[in-house]
């Protein structure tokens, strides 16, 4: 799973030049993706697709979430019927197991998957800025950064999240 970079730029140009020298580093422009309201010509940047700009990402990370919360109330009415209904203590193994494995599950994502989501940069989108978001390999992500903030000072990082490049998102 690779890492997403967010950066506001204050002007196309600025992006043009960030994106330029990103490639240059040897980030594909594949994976580089542009966000902006309309009226800005993003014409030369790398532009998002509908996935990207529709947030498909936290979509998908709110469906996971409701099906891990529907798995572990389905696992605690199974194991309340059970114990009503005074079942062998042995098979009251099989709920129990999938709770724990659903918390379990929910608290590894919530402290392990950075999480970022489009809406937290909509009110500098409406101020004209422009977001340009690049995909890394998890062990460049610090490097990336480091060089972006101390070549392009204009650019403002906005955090890191996941995304798929299988997904598309």
């Amino acid at each position: 799973m690779k890492r997403r970079l967010y950066f506001l730029l204050p002007e196309t140009s600025h992006t043009a030049r960030l994106a330029d020298d990103l490639q240059q580093r040897g980030i594909p422009a594949s994976s580089m993706h542009t966000i902006a309201n309309e009226g800005i010509d993003l014409s030369g940047l790398p532009v998002s697709n509908a996935r990207q700009r529709n947030n498909t990402a936290n979509k998908l990370e709110h469906w996971l979430w409701d099906i891990d919360l529907i798995l572990f109330f389905l696992a605690l009415i199974a194991l309340l019927l059970m114990i009503a209904q005074q079942v062998p203590g042995w098979t009251l193994i099989i709920p129990l197991a999938i709770m724990v494995i659903t918390v379990a599950l929910g608290s590894y994502f919530i402290k392990h998957i950075p999480n970022v989501h489009l809406q937290e940069f909509r009110s500098a989108l409406r101020h004209r800025e422009i977001l340009l978001m690049v995909d890394v390999d998890k062990a460049h992500v610090h490097d990336t950064l480091h060089w972006v903030e101390h070549h392009h000072p204009e650019a403002v990082t906005g955090g890191v999240s996941w995304t798929s490049t299988a997904l598309k998102i």
